[in-house]
């Protein structure tokens, strides 16, 4: 459990250092932010140059003409030169000149002021040493992040800054016309050197990747970048489809029929990972949805006894299983037979068990500790543990329902043995009787993947055996807030139910959908809990009133030669993110400051 923990923070951790490069403002935020700043403080600058009621207007109309000169050139980035490209579209391509100009005016302040102090001249070298800094910012940003070529990627960096340097030479030649003169050779060299520095920055960065995988850092950078931003799945599952493996994927099938299909539960040995739509993330939700299209009834995806060692690589994959899925459940036969829900504790693990003829469904929780991934190990002993009380098989599910802010504890994996051990000798010891099914589904409107909910909804079965009334709820979600899974119990039970659990898909579509620690939030941190209880009375009840005799399916099967990223792959590419960041802020000093002195020496000989 230690290294599927690790693994999940480390995945947490890329998640969260890309979703937090997009927090943008709005494009209109950003187009009146740009006038204010341009026309206020970048136009008004050059008013001590005249100081005068015509140099008032004059500052004023080369803060006017700075702001249209800006987005012109970011319509012609957006629309032209990076027309290919999805990310920079016209409201990040404002938003990014926004935080150049903030940049630029620290440089045309402090030339103001000591300028003042000290001469003309410096006011002028300061304001051209700004356009440098932009210029490099530009550059490192373009050269990391879009996906058009060197080229267009060049003109995009040196568009904005060269249009609008010219305001501020026609102010200086209003003094003198022999400034222009001067400063043009500097204009011409300097930026050479600033696009030499930025390529250096970003090809030092590249190295990391490329020692690792013989793909340079910046590559799958973009490829990320066009996940996060504009949710493209392909590019970066194209690098994951090429770094994976192939391996066999089992899924145990447990359907009801009466005779019709009433409630399937699919658990594929598949983790819902990494992140967002990619890889297998979205798998829970196409598993439910395909399925119920094909054959009816209600499905639900609950999380198997697995880690992030077996994320599917791609789209591709996902509906390799799907289409296995579809096909095999059309070979199912079906039994008599049910036990009641029993459960047994022991060390801090809680197995639930319940028989259906000759096949156990086992669910384990750890709370009120947090249940993160639990060891493949599992599976394999709880089924020669059901095979020694006379069963043919068992299907394991890890509710994955509480999560806290405390440190995570190692759980011993004899430790969930011995309970399961327990639930499964007391389950077999109580013979088998008629049951009856009810199923349903709700999709609650108010949440979305920001909330925590994923499209999957919220999914009742309810068991009916002799006179004991089971409920399994599960949520398409990524764990439950502490104290959740308790409250919902309580109510579950409050309205009717002898026995209830509680699970989640551990769906990763909804991580790095949002800013903050875990770059995700978990079922109820951010929703309202009582709308969530009420979404989650009506499945409950829609699922009681629609009980009907039924029996029961199970079915195993293995989806060969499915290509998935291996544990080692996904740690090292999330670790990638950190690694690059490392390097960057290693490498970012000596360049950058390099390329300072340089050009300050060139500045000191105008």
């Amino acid at each position: 459990m230690t290294s599927n923990q690790s693994l999940d923070q480390s995945i947490e951790s890329a998640s969260k250092h890309y979703s937090s490069l997009f927090f943008l403002p709005t494009f209109k935020t950003a187009i009146a932010t740009l006038s204010v700043l341009c026309i206020c403080f970048v136009g008004l600058s050059t008013f001590p140059l005249f100081q005068s009621t015509n140099g008032l207007a004059y500052s004023f109309a080369v803060g006017v003409s700075l702001f249209v000169l800006t987005l012109l050139c970011d319509y012609l980035n957006s629309h032209f030169i990076l027309r290919q490209d999805s990310i920079f579209v016209i409201r990040r391509t404002v938003a990014l000149s926004l935080f150049c100009w903030l940049l630029w005016l620290l440089f045309i302040v402090l030339g103001v002021v000591l300028g003042a102090l000290l001469g003309f001249w410096l006011w002028i070298r300061l304001c051209l040493l700004g356009f440098c800094a932009v210029t490099t910012l530009r550059a490192v940003v373009f050269l990391s992040s879009s996906s058009v070529g060197l080229l267009r990627s060049v003109t995009a960096s040196l568009l904005q800054p060269l249009f609008c340097i010219i305001p501020f030479l026609l102010s200086w030649g209003s003094i003198s016309t022999a400034i222009p003169i001067q400063v043009l050779p500097f204009l011409i060299v300097s930026p050479f050197l600033c696009l030499a520095s930025a390529y250096l920055f970003v090809s030092v960065i590249d190295s990391q990747g490329r020692k690792t995988y013989g793909i340079p850092s910046m590559t799958l950078f973009k490829a990320f970048m066009q996940n996060w931003v504009v949710g493209l799945n392909e590019p970066i599952e194209r690098y994951l489809e090429k770094l994976g493996e192939d391996d066999d994927v089992e899924v145990s099938i447990l359907a009801f029929a009466s005779p019709k299909p009433k409630a399937t539960i699919i658990v594929p040995t598949v983790h819902p990972g990494p992140f967002k739509n990619i890889g297998s993330s979205l798998l829970p939700w196409l598993l439910k949805r395909e399925f119920e299209r094909e054959h009816g009834g209600d499905a639900c995806v609950p999380l198997g006894i697995l880690g992030h060692e077996l994320d599917l690589a791609s789209q591709k994959q996902n509906q390799k299983i799907v289409d296995q899925v579809l096909a095999s459940a059309k070979l199912m036969t079906f039994v008599d037979g049910a036990t009641p829900f029993v459960r047994a504790s022991t060390g801090g693990a809680t197995a639930n068990c319940q028989i259906f003829g000759k096949t156990a469904f086992l669910s384990f929780t750890l709370a009120p500790k947090t249940t993160e991934d639990l060891p493949q190990e599992l599976s394999h002993l709880v089924r020669e543990q059901a095979k020694e009380v006379g069963l043919d098989s068992a299907i394991l599910v890890n509710t994955h329902n509480c999560i806290t802010d405390e440190p995570l504890e190692e759980v011993p994996l004899e430790v969930l043995r011995d309970a399961a051990s327990k639930a499964l000798e007391k389950a077999a010891s109580i013979p088998l009787q008629p049951f009856g099914i009810g199923a349903a589904t709700v999709y609650p409107r108010e949440f979305s993947l920001a909330d925590g909910m994923g499209q999957g909804g919220i999914t009742a079965v309810v068991v009916k055996v002799s006179q004991q009334k089971i409920i399994y709820i599960v949520i398409d979600g990524n764990n439950l807030v502490s104290g959740l899974r308790e409250k919902l119990l309580s109510f579950l039970v409050d309205i009717g139910f002898d026995k209830a659990e509680v699970l989640t898909t551990d769906t990763h579509a909804v991580s790095a959908v949002v800013l903050g620690r875990r770059g995700y939030h978990p079922v109820g941190e951010a929703m309202d809990t009582d709308l969530l209880i009420k979404y989650l009375k009506e499945a409950a009840t829609k699922a009681s009133e629609s009980l009907e005799t039924c029996k029961a399916g199970c079915l195993s099967l293995i989806v060969p030669k499915v290509r998935v990223i291996g544990k080692s792959r996904i740690h090292s590419l999330s670790a990638l993110v950190d690694l690059a960041l490392r390097k960057a802020k290693q490498v970012m000093v000596p360049i950058f400051v390099f390329e300072g002195f340089l050009l300050i020496l060139y500045l000191a000989v105008l």
